[in-house]
């Protein structure tokens, strides 16, 4: 009996290592990744089409107040779903209204107005500051509980917003030193708004031609963005255009989307400088999974609106093709906050930027607020007094980026390897790189930056370089790093 009992001892041991060894691995992902997202939605079993209250299909006539009707209606009577006959419908800004699905399917296209006066002015925020400004075409304002959802198209018709944002900087603003203030004074719809709601789902559309960011999650909570086709390089290259920007919020999850803009394509934000550390609002508890990040700034990117932090991010299966930049994360000294606790695993890029872009003192002539001498301070509008409020202490405008892990990644075809810059007031820490490999034409640098731990990470270089290292500590890239 005792070699029974010998090898019956063996095998519980080895399967108690085996099940420890799955349990390590399992741990990785957070335990609150299963709870992101808005919860299961149903709707009462009624349909209001837009038809009926006077929406005109064929792309010419301005639909806003009948659609708006359609919305009410549904809402009032309890819920339901809001739908269109087949065709192409003009509108300014929408407002969606609790326990509301709104329908767009396929053979519908909702085409944005291309009259700034058609999207109502609300108290907003736009790119980290709270202000005035133009609503999104589609709004969910303050509402729980609603789906916007379906096959069809919404087009925000934005290259008249692009061409009046470029001409008034080029001509106007940067020939005056005003290039820190012009975004905000070229008004332009956003596209989707989802703002101080819980448990809504934006699914399955293509969304076209933003007249700036597309999507904007801004203080909200348990939010899913699933099956988005994001399409802005249609008919030019529209400046702002990100794809998803979740903005001091928590609990999102977003997946099994497929963006091309002209800015970043998955970004997290929580508000910037002053009014930013004002407001203080986190963003965390956000997964990303299942995706494909085409032209943009960013495949993923942390910033630049980094004052309230971010923190508790779940990256995965993301593939970048022609991206700029990997992880691509920026702020400026005047911001503040934390990015900390971000974990980034199985993504593949190919023919991309940077592919780790860090800085923390970034786009210099657009992160620093200075009136030009010539102008008057009590004739300026409010939200450039917003703009020029110094933080105090300085120091509180120090940002700090930490515990950043990158597990089972591979890039070829990329410009430059890494390239991060910390600050000798912000030394950058504790950056885990695992089963790595990058493909790159030069290897790029690290700076103020300590505790790296690399393990099986391979960089292969066109120009045989090595990364250079400069005021860091316990950072080692050995040969055995580097492939000929």
């Amino acid at each position: 009996m005792k070699p029974v009992i010998v090898f019956l001892t063996l095998l519980l041991s080895a399967t108690a290592c085996t099940n420890s060894k799955q349990q390590k691995k399992t741990s990785e992902v957070p335990k609150w990744v299963s709870e992101v997202g808005a919860q299961a939605l149903t709707f009462k079993d009624t349909t209001f089409y837009v038809n009926d209250y006077g929406a005109k299909a064929g792309g010419k006539t301005l639909n806003t107040e009948a659609i708006q009707a359609a919305i009410d209606a549904c809402h009032e009577h309890g819920g339901g779903t809001v739908a269109f006959k087949p065709g192409k419908y003009l509108s300014g800004s929408i407002f969606i209204k609790e326990h509301v699905r709104f329908r767009v399917d396929k053979g519908v296209t909702i085409l944005g107005s291309e009259d700034i006066n058609d999207y109502k002015v609300i108290d907003t925020r736009v790119a980290g500051v709270e202000m005035p400004w133009p609503s999104a075409l589609i709004n969910v304002n303050n509402q729980n509980h609603i789906s916007i959802e379906g096959d069809g198209i919404i087009d925000g018709q934005g290259k008249v917003f692009w061409d009046y944002y470029w001409a008034l900087r080029k001509d106007e603003y940067e020939p005056k030193g005003l290039r820190w203030i012009v975004d905000y004074d070229a008004r332009r719809p956003r596209t989707v708004l989802i703002s101080d709601a819980k448990h809504v789902e934006l699914k399955n559309l293509q969304l076209q031609k933003a007249g700036f960011w597309t999507v904007q999650v801004l203080y909200s909570e348990h939010i899913t963005v699933d099956g988005l086709t994001i399409r802005n390089n249609i008919g030019g290259h529209g400046p702002s255009t990100d794809g998803v920007d979740v903005d001091s919020s928590k609990w999102v999850l977003i997946q099994n989307c497929d963006i091309d803009c002209n800015d970043d394509n998955f970004c997290l934000k929580a508000g910037r400088d002053w009014d930013g550390l004002r407001v203080n609002r986190p963003t965390e508890y956000v997964v990303i999974r299942d995706c494909i990040a085409r032209k943009g700034a960013g495949l993923f990117t942390l910033g630049s609106e980094t004052s309230g932090s971010i923190r508790h991010v779940y990256v995965s299966n993301i593939k970048g093709l022609g991206t700029s930049n990997g992880l691509n994360i920026k702020s400026a000294t005047t911001r503040g906050g934390i990015v900390e606790d971000v974990y980034l695993e199985n993504i593949k890029m190919d023919s991309v930027g940077i592919f780790i872009k860090v800085s923390m003192n970034w786009n210099p002539s657009y992160s620093y607020s200075k009136l030009p001498e010539n102008y008057d301070y009590d004739s300026i509008p409010e939200h450039w007094k917003t703009m020029l409020k110094q933080v105090e202490p300085a120091s509180k405008g120090i940002p700090k980026f930490k515990n950043i892990t990158l597990k089972n990644i591979a890039v070829k075809g990329a410009k430059t390897a890494i390239n991060v810059n910390g600050l000798e007031t912000s030394i950058i820490e504790n950056f885990n790189l695992k089963n790595v490999s990058i493909e790159a034409k030069t290897a790029g640098k690290i700076v103020y930056s300590k505790d790296w731990v690399l393990d099986d990470v391979s960089i292969k270089t066109e120009d045989n370089s090595k990364v250079q290292l400069e005021h860091t500590s316990n950072i080692n890239f050995t040969d055995a790093h580097y492939q000929q």
